[in-house]
C-alpha cells in the first residue's frame, strides 16, 4: 500500500471509530498500519501533509454536540511495543537532558482503556466536561459526565483554585460491562464489543438517564489549564493532589529509576496482575516524573517527548472458523467449541475459542467458513466477538441429535439455553469428568488419583462410577506403566484418607448440576443429614438461604434417580463417613453475619485453610470486595481487592493480625 492509500485508510478507520462509534478494524491491525505510516514519514518527510493522521490527535467533534475549544491542546501518547522500544525512548530523553537513563525518575500508571475527558472547575465547582475530539476542539458531554459518581461536582478543598482543568479517563469496569451486555442479551439489542466502546457510547448518549444507569468511572492522569494551584515539582505530586481533591487513584502506580531492569520488573508485575484488575487496561504509561525535565523535553506534533505508552500484546485478532466441535462436560452439557485457522493473539498461538451455547451462535449470526474476530484475556480460552466477514461457502452450525461421546439422545432443558446428554452417569464423557470432580482437591481431595490415572482406569473399564474408586486394589493401579507398587499404594492411601470427610464436601463432590461448594455447605448445615437431604422436597430446599428454584429442582431430580441412589449406597457401604453436624446456630458463632475477603499470598495458611477457619467461625468468605465486606485479609502481593478495600474504608488485616484474631476467637 502506498503512502496516500495508507493515509486514506487510517483516516477512514479513525472516522469509523471516533465519529461513528463503529470500529472497523482490530487494534492490532490499526497499530501495524500506523507504525508503517510513521516509518514512511520518517524516511520521506517530504510526504507529510496536513491530512496525515500523524499530524492530529484524534477525530473531529460531531455536529450533534456543542463544540468546546481546549485552551491547552489535549495530546495523545506515542506507543512502544517492546521493552527495547520503551527503554530506547527514555534513553533518548535522558541523553537530551545530559543524564544517564538510570538517573531518570520514571513514573508508571496502568493505561486505562476508556475515553479521554477534560473536566473544568471554576472556583472548585464543575463547570463543563469535554471529550478530547481532535485535541483542539472537543464535544460538551457535561450532561453525562455529571452522572459519574467518581467525578466530584465540587472539589474537596476549602480554598479551591480559580481554574483547574483535570484530565483523565472515563471507563467502564469489567463487571459493569458484563452486566450491560447481559441486559442487551435479555432485551435482544446490540452488544458492545468491549468496555472501551461501551464507555465511549455511554458518555456520548444524548439522554443522561441512560448514562446514569451504567457504572462509569473516572480516574485522572494529569492537569491542563491551572490558575491559583499550588506549585508542583513532580507528576506524582499532581496525582496525590488530585486524590486529595476527591478523585480516585489509579491502582498500581509506581516510581522507579530508569534502569533496564526496573522496566522489566515493572512490566512483568503489571502483566501478572492485569487480569485481576477491576478495569480493562491495554498497556502501561511511563512518564518522566520530574516536571522541570518534562518541560525541557517538550512535545512533538502529536505527543509529549517525556511520556510513552507501552502497549500489551494485541488480544484481538481476525481468523477463519473452520469447524465447530461439541464437548460434553461433567453435567452432560454440550458446549460448542470453535476450531480456527491458527492465529497469534495475546502472546500465544490459538486454534480454538469458546462459543458458549447455541443461543450465542445465533446471536452472532455465525456459520462455518466465516471470518471472525476473537478476543483473548489473560490465560482464558479465547471467545468469538463478532463476525467480520461472511464466508463464500457457509455451513450452518447444528446441534447434534446424539451425544458425541456415548450416542445417547440429546435434549434441551426447558427454559435454558443448554443442551444435555440424556445418559447422565453412564455417558463416557460425563463419567470420567464426574470422577475427576469427585476426587478433586476442592472436594474429596484424593491427591494421588490424578487426571491421567483416572483416564487410564476409566478407559479400561475399571472405573465406571465414583463408587468404583473404593473398590480399586493394588493390582488395578500397578499394572499401568509408571505406576509401581509404591505409587499404587499412595493412591490407595489417599482413597482411604478421603473416607473421612464432611457432609457438605461429600454433597458437593456428587456433582449435582449447579450445586457448588458453598451451596452444598449451606444445604448440609440446614438439613444436617444426608437422608434428610435426599428426601427433601422442592419446597423444603427452597427454604435454604441462597438456594433458588433451579438448584432445588436439580437436587430433587438427582436424588430421584435410582442409579444415583445405588451409587451413593455403595460409597457409604465402602466406609465414607462424616461427623454429625451439631445444632449450634450459625448466628451464635463469633463472626456470624460478617463477610471476609482473602487476597494475596498467605505464608502460614493455605487459602483453603484460611477460608475453612473463617467459615468455622461463622463468616461468609466472598471473592470480591464491596461495601458489605467486613474485613479484607491482605497477604503478599495483594492486588486490586486491597486497593478497593482502602478506597471504601474497609478494615484490612495482614496475615499476622488475621492469625492472632482467629486464634483468639477460636478459644472463646
Amino acid at each position: 500500500m502506498n503512502y496516500q492509500d495508507l493515509v486514506k485508510q487510517i483516516n477512514q478507520w479513525d472516522h469509523d471509530y471516533y465519529v461513528l462509534d463503529q470500529p472497523s478494524v482490530s487494534d492490532a491491525e490499526y497499530d501495524l498500519a500506523f507504525r508503517a505510516l510513521l516509518a514512511l514519514e520518517d524516511e520521506h518527510p517530504e510526504f507529510i501533509t496536513a491530512e496525515s493522521p500523524s499530524q492530529r490527535v484524534g477525530a473531529k467533534a460531531i455536529d450533534d454536540y456543542v463544540k468546546i475549544e481546549h485552551r491547552l491542546k489535549m495530546l495523545s501518547l506515542s506507543n512502544a511495543f517492546s521493552l527495547e522500544e520503551t527503554y530506547a525512548f527514555f534513553e533518548k530523553a535522558a541523553k537530551d537532558l545530559n543524564l544517564n537513563a538510570e538517573s531518570l525518575k520514571v513514573f508508571s500508571e496502568p493505561k486505562l482503556d476508556g475515553l479521554a475527558i477534560s473536566l473544568h472547575y471554576d472556583h472548585g465547582l464543575l463547570s463543563y466536561a469535554a471529550t478530547r475530539g481532535d485535541g483542539l476542539v472537543g464535544e460538551d458531554v457535561t450532561h453525562t459526565i455529571k452522572t459519574i459518581k467518581s467525578v466530584p461536582l465540587k472539589l474537596s478543598i476549602d480554598h479551591p483554585p480559580e481554574i483547574l482543568e483535570v484530565r483523565g479517563e472515563v471507563f467502564m469496569p469489567k463487571l459493569a460491562f458484563e452486566k450491560l451486555n447481559q441486559q442487551a442479551l435479555q432485551n435482544n439489542t446490540k452488544l458492545f464489543v468491549n468496555p472501551r466502546n461501551a464507555a465511549a457510547g455511554t458518555v456520548r448518549q444524548m439522554n443522561p438517564k441512560i448514562a446514569a444507569e451504567r457504572d462509569l468511572q473516572f480516574i485522572p492522569y494529569g492537569l491542563g489549564e491551572m490558575v491559583g494551584t499550588p506549585s508542583f515539582t513532580q507528576h506524582s505530586e499532581i496525582l496525590a493532589y488530585l486524590h486529595s481533591l476527591g478523585f480516585r487513584k489509579n491502582p498500581h502506580c509506581y516510581a522507579f529509576s530508569g534502569s533496564y531492569e526496573a522496566f522489566v520488573s515493572n512490566y512483568e508485575l503489571m502483566e501478572h496482575i492485569r487480569a485481576q484488575l477491576p478495569m480493562q487496561i491495554d498497556g502501561i504509561v511511563y512518564k518522566i516524573d520530574d516536571l522541570a525535565q518534562q518541560a525541557s523535553q517538550g512535545f512533538i506534533a502529536r505527543s509529549p517527548k517525556w511520556a510513552v505508552a507501552r502497549k500489551f500484546p494485541a488480544e484481538n485478532s481476525i481468523t477463519e472458523l473452520l469447524a465447530v466441535d461439541f464437548q460434553v462436560g461433567r453435567t452432560g452439557v454440550l458446549t460448542p467449541v470453535a476450531r480456527l485457522t491458527p492465529v497469534f493473539v495475546g502472546g500465544v498461538t490459538v486454534s480454538n475459542a469458546t462459543l458458549h451455547n447455541m443461543d450465542e451462535i445465533e446471536r452472532l449470526g455465525l456459520q462455518i467458513g466465516d471470518k471472525i474476530e476473537i478476543q483473548r484475556a489473560g490465560d482464558v480460552i479465547p471467545k468469538v466477538v463478532q463476525v467480520v466477514e461472511q464466508g463464500t461457502h457457509r455451513t450452518p452450525i447444528i446441534i447434534p441429535e446424539r451425544c458425541p461421546a456415548c450416542d445417547a439422545l440429546v435434549h434441551q432443558t426447558e427454559g435454558q439455553a443448554a443442551y444435555r446428554c440424556s445418559a447422565d452417569l453412564s455417558c463416557n464423557a460425563q463419567g470420567a469428568e464426574r470422577i475427576r470432580h469427585y476426587a478433586s482437591r476442592k472436594f474429596m481431595n484424593i491427591t494421588n488419583l490424578g487426571t491421567k490415572l483416572i483416564e487410564l482406569l476409566y478407559n479400561t473399564g475399571r472405573l465406571k462410577t465414583i463408587a468404583d474408586i473404593y473398590s480399586l486394589n493394588l493390582e488395578d493401579i500397578s499394572n499401568f506403566e509408571g505406576q509401581g507398587e509404591k505409587s499404587a499404594q499412595n493412591v490407595l492411601d489417599s482413597i482411604a484418607t478421603s473416607k473421612h470427610t464432611k457432609l457438605g464436601t461429600f454433597l458437593g463432590a456428587l456433582g449435582i448440576h449447579e450445586v457448588g461448594e458453598e451451596g452444598a455447605k449451606s444445604i448440609a448445615q440446614y438439613f444436617k443429614t444426608l437422608d434428610t437431604i435426599m428426601a427433601a422436597s422442592l419446597e423444603d430446599l427452597m427454604q435454604v438461604p441462597d438456594i433458588g428454584p433451579v438448584m432445588a429442582k436439580n437436587i430433587v431430580e438427582f436424588f430421584q434417580s435410582t442409579e444415583n441412589k445405588d451409587i451413593i449406597a455403595k460409597i457409604l457401604a465402602a466406609g465414607v463417613n462424616w461427623p454429625v453436624i451439631e445444632n449450634q446456630a450459625i448466628d451464635k458463632l463469633p463472626l456470624a453475619g460478617q463477610t471476609w475477603v482473602l487476597t494475596g499470598t498467605l505464608q502460614q495458611l493455605t487459602r483453603s485453610e484460611a477460608k475453612a477457619l473463617l467459615e468455622s467461625l461463622g463468616a461468609k468468605v466472598a471473592g470480591s470486595v464491596s461495601k458489605k465486606t467486613t474485613v479484607v485479609v491482605a497477604g503478599l502481593e495483594a492486588g486490586s481487592k486491597l486497593a478497593t478495600a482502602l478506597e471504601l474504608g474497609i478494615k484490612v488485616m495482614d496475615e499476622a493480625e488475621f492469625v492472632l484474631a482467629t486464634n483468639t476467637l477460636s478459644q472463646v
